[in-house]
C-alpha cells in the first residue's frame, strides 16, 4: 500500500514539471487563429494587426483562418472542442464567449467552461450609427422619427446571439421601439446593409472602414453606448444621455480550448501582453475606436463570468432565442 501511495505522489509532482516542459516548447508548430466572422470588419482588421507581432514573438507561423457563420459559433466551437496544447487561438469579441451559450442552446458550447481565458487585448464601448441619408441628427430625433413610421425600422447584427444583437434589443426595449433583427455574416455586410438603407440603424464596434464613411457623411454617427463620453469620439454623446442606465461596452481578447495547460496559457499571456505595449500596435487600436487594455488569464476568466451572467439574465428576460 505504501509503494503504490508512493507512486502516486510522485506521478503528481511530475505534473507541473511536465507543464513547464510543455511551455518551454511551445508552440511546436504554426499557431491557428480563428476569427468568426468574414474579413473586413474589426475583429478581422484587429487580429491580422497582431498576427505578424506575434509570429516573431513565438517564433512559429500565425495561421489566420476566416471561419464566419452562425453569430462566430462554427469558430468557437471548433476551438471548444480542439486539443488544449494552446496551437488554436480564438480570437473574439466577447459576446462570443459571454452571449451566444445563452441565446443559441444548440451552440455546442459553454462560454465560461468551455475555453481558457488566454489575454485581454482592447475594449470599447459600441457606436450607433444610421444611414446619412437618414432624416436625423441625433439619437433623440432617430428616437422619435423611428416611432412616426407607418412599420418597425430595421435594425443589422453580426447574427442572431451576437454583442450587437444583445445591445439593439436593450436599446429597442429602453426606447420603447418595435424594430425588426435582420442579422447578416460579420461587421463588414452590416456596413453595408446600414450605408445602402437596406437596415436604419447599426449599433457596432468601430471600423477603418466604417469611420471614413461617417467622415465623409454616408453614415452619421449618433452616440456612443459607454457610460461615459469616449474620447475616440470627442462631442459624441452617449445613450445614457437620452436613455438613461444604458451601457454596452464590449472587449476583444484571445482564448483557447479548456484544459490548456496554465504554464503555456500564462506563456501566451505574456507574450500578447508585452506585443500591447508597442505604440505601433496602440495607434492601430486606437484608430479602431479601440482602448488597449491587458489582464492576466484569471482577471479574464473573472470577466467573462462576470459578463455572461449579466447578459444571461437580459436574454432570459427578454426572451431572446435563435430562430
Amino acid at each position: 500500500m505504501k509503494r503504490r501511495s508512493i507512486t502516486v505522489l510522485a506521478a503528481c509532482m511530475c505534473l507541473p514539471a511536465l507543464s513547464w516542459a510543455q511551455a518551454a516548447t511551445f508552440p511546436s508548430r504554426p499557431v491557428q487563429m480563428l476569427i468568426p466572422y468574414p474579413s473586413g470588419g474589426t475583429t478581422d482588421v484587429m487580429a491580422r494587426a497582431l498576427q505578424e507581432p506575434l509570429q516573431k514573438a513565438l517564433g512559429q507561423p500565425i495561421v489566420v483562418e476566416n471561419k464566419s457563420g452562425a453569430a462566430g459559433v462554427l469558430a468557437a466551437r471548433e476551438v471548444a472542442r480542439g486539443k488544449p496544447d494552446g496551437h488554436v487561438l480564438l480570437f473574439v469579441n466577447s459576446g462570443i464567449v459571454t452571449v451566444t451559450h445563452h441565446v443559441q442552446k444548440d451552440a455546442g458550447f459553454d462560454g465560461v467552461k468551455d475555453f481558457a481565458p488566454v489575454a485581454l487585448v482592447t475594449s470599447a464601448p459600441l457606436f450607433v450609427v444610421v444611414p446619412g441619408t437618414l432624416p436625423v441628427s441625433d439619437l433623440r430625433g432617430f428616437i422619435e422619427y423611428a416611432k412616426k413610421q407607418p412599420g418597425p425600422l430595421a435594425y443589422a447584427t453580426a447574427g442572431v446571439g451576437s454583442f450587437g444583437h444583445l445591445s439593439s434589443e436593450t436599446f429597442a426595449k429602453a426606447a420603447g421601439l418595435s424594430m425588426t433583427h435582420i442579422p447578416y455574416r460579420g461587421q463588414a455586410p452590416t456596413t453595408n446593409a446600414v450605408l445602402t438603407g437596406e437596415v436604419q440603424l447599426l449599433i457596432t464596434s468601430m471600423s477603418s472602414a466604417m469611420r471614413g464613411f461617417i467622415d465623409s457623411g454616408k453614415l452619421k454617427l449618433l452616440a456612443v453606448t459607454a457610460k461615459q463620453p469616449s474620447s475616440q469620439t470627442p462631442g459624441v454623446p452617449t445613450v445614457a444621455s437620452v436613455l438613461p442606465g444604458y451601457a454596452a461596452e464590449t472587449w476583444f481578447g484571445f482564448v483557447t480550448t479548456a484544459g490548456t495547460p496554465p504554464d503555456i496559457v500564462n506563456k501566451l499571456n505574456t507574450t500578447i501582453n508585452s506585443l500591447l505595449t508597442q505604440k505601433d500596435l496602440q495607434d492601430k487600436m486606437t484608430a479602431l475606436g479601440q482602448q488597449v487594455q491587458t489582464m492576466t488569464p484569471a482577471q479574464l476568466g473573472a470577466l467573462i463570468a462576470e459578463d455572461s451572467a449579466r447578459w444571461g439574465q437580459v436574454v432570459r428576460e427578454q426572451n431572446i432565442t435563435a430562430q
